[in-house]
């Protein structure tokens, strides 16, 4: 198994486990646990996958879905000793996210050769999952808070990308885009790093309008 390989399973287990985290603070059943945990573990590659007109990674590979049944029935039973569970979710949710934007871009460069769409694909891959979670489980999305989320999974596979296409090794180009992504987003957590909102303003008449 390769870095790449094992950089996938750790981020299907960890989204899994913020699908979890999710259905415990609504205090769902178990059926409620594992429905999350799968969707926010599998929903970005999924997407990814389709985008790219492949066969979905979890239908010939289950062990992607038995990772999420797995981490579904330990956060079943141990979510309770969690202080904080949105504050971990959040941070769970950031080593998710480094982990699939270089998976996701890995997998678009691989079928493609476009760094663009390696790009792209890594992005999604790294926040639809959560995107999801959030909207079925009636959380504050990801989206609309004020730090900076989806810029840290564009910058994981962005440079990701470069390092591959620099002919840096798998592992040297995944932990660069790892450490990227993670940095990013840790910092907007930490300190609240957020770009300039759009702030509102009068428009113009239309007598103004030459």
């Amino acid at each position: 198994m390769n870095p790449i390989e094992l950089l996938d399973y750790a981020g299907v287990a960890v989204f899994a486990a913020t699908g979890a985290l999710a259905a415990s603070r609504k205090q769902l059943d178990i059926i409620g646990f594992l429905f999350l945990a799968c969707v926010t573990g599998i929903g970005g590659g999924t997407l990814r996958d389709v985008i790219l007109n492949l066969p979905v990674f979890w239908v010939g590979n289950r062990d992607y879905v038995l990772i999420c049944v797995v981490v579904a029935v330990l956060v079943f039973f141990s979510a309770h000793l969690v202080e904080s569970r949105y504050k971990l979710l959040l941070w769970l949710d950031a080593i998710g996210l480094a982990a699939f934007s270089v998976m996701g871009a890995a997998k678009g460069l691989a079928i493609t050769g476009s760094p663009v769409v390696a790009t792209i694909t890594g992005v999604l891959t790294a926040t639809f999952g959560g995107i999801l979670r959030d909207l079925l489980a009636g959380e504050p999305s990801v989206l609309l808070r004020p730090e900076i989320y989806v810029t840290a999974a564009l910058a994981g596979a962005a440079l990701f990308t470069v390092g591959d296409l620099a002919g840096l090794p798998p592992l040297a180009a995944g932990l660069l885009g790892f450490a990227a992504a993670f940095a990013v987003r840790g910092g907007a957590l930490k300190f609240g790093w957020a770009f300039p909102a759009y702030k509102s303003r009068p428009g113009r008449r239309p007598e103004d309008i030459p």
